[in-house]
């Protein structure tokens, strides 16, 4: 039976899996989808997927690198508490997942889950720790990065980590560089390098405040002028100051080695992720509600 696009649209919105898994799903049961649906109950699956609507902003970031030190991997896994975090199994998982993009150097989280470790599918892998562990688990993002430079890398427990390239300096300056981001969160490198949405947002900011003094519009343009320039220097690298040597800019730190800072990734767990405010009373009367 052809496996139509209508029919695996069906058996994504019946069980909440994903197209793949569905397509895979109705093959093996010759487009049956009573099958499928029962196939895939039996294997967990289904299951699985009804735990993909839950937010998953724990987690662990992963950093590992090639033995040359000319590629580097930050990955991202969540899960939805910080128990699961430190079980095992999911730091075992997120290890594993970190190997395989850094020998295969997929493009996107979805390549990345059509490929294998030891004969099964990351994706299936995934699905089978869902079931397992009972938290929803998801790959969010990670980046494989190419090395000309001095690497560096940095990580504060598993919730924040830092990759950074540099041209010049050593790997003690580069490991410095790679902490002080993980402390201080610059946007980017230098003021070149901030977003154009983001400076206009502050840009509008900084004016609304400054014609609250009823002051002239050159004045007020004077003083939106000092704003920007304060704010340039606290989201860039290269404006902070060093948190290892408050006295001195990370710009002057560089010169002082010769060394410029080419890029740098720092991921944050659950960083942008909205996370359910669970609240418990609310919950309980829920409970006491559907026993009566």
């Amino acid at each position: 039976m052809e496996i139509t696009a209508s029919l695996v649209k069906e058996l994504r919105e019946r069980t909440g899996a994903g197209m793949m898994d569905c397509k895979k799903a109705l093959t093996e049961a010759d487009g049956d989808i009573e099958t499928a649906i029962e196939n895939m109950r039996k294997s967990g699956m289904a299951k699985a997927a009804k735990k993909a609507g839950r937010v998953a902003a724990e987690g662990v970031v992963i950093i590992q690198q090639s033995a040359d030190k000319k590629q580097s991997v930050i990955l991202e896994t969540n899960c939805e508490t910080d128990f699961v975090a430190k079980d095992d199994n999911f730091t075992a998982f997120a290890n594993a997942v970190a190997e395989v993009i850094l020998e295969e150097k997929p493009a996107s989280v979805d390549d990345l889950l059509q490929l294998s470790i030891n004969g099964k599918t990351i994706e299936d892998q995934r699905t089978e720790l869902v079931s397992k562990i009972g938290e929803n688990i998801s790959i969010r993002r990670f980046m494989n990065i190419s090395h000309d430079g001095v690497v560096g890398s940095y990580l504060h427990g598993v919730r924040i980590g830092v990759v950074v390239d540099l041209t010049g300096g050593d790997s003690e300056l580069a490991k410095d560089i790679a902490m002080h981001i993980a402390a201080s969160k610059p946007v980017c490198v230098k003021s070149e390098d901030v977003p154009e949405t983001l400076l206009e947002k502050e840009k509008a900011v900084f004016k609304a405040q400054a014609e609250e003094s009823g002051k002239p519009a050159d004045i007020i343009e004077k003083m939106v002028t000092g704003r920007v320039n304060k704010f340039l220097k606290e989201v860039t690298l290269l404006g902070q100051p060093f948190v290892k040597d408050p006295d001195m800019t990370v710009e002057k730190l560089l010169k002082s080695k010769d060394a410029t800072v080419n890029m740098f990734v720092r991921y944050e767990v659950g960083e942008g992720v909205e996370k359910k405010e669970d609240n418990f009373v609310e919950e309980v009367m829920a409970q006491a509600k559907g026993s009566d």
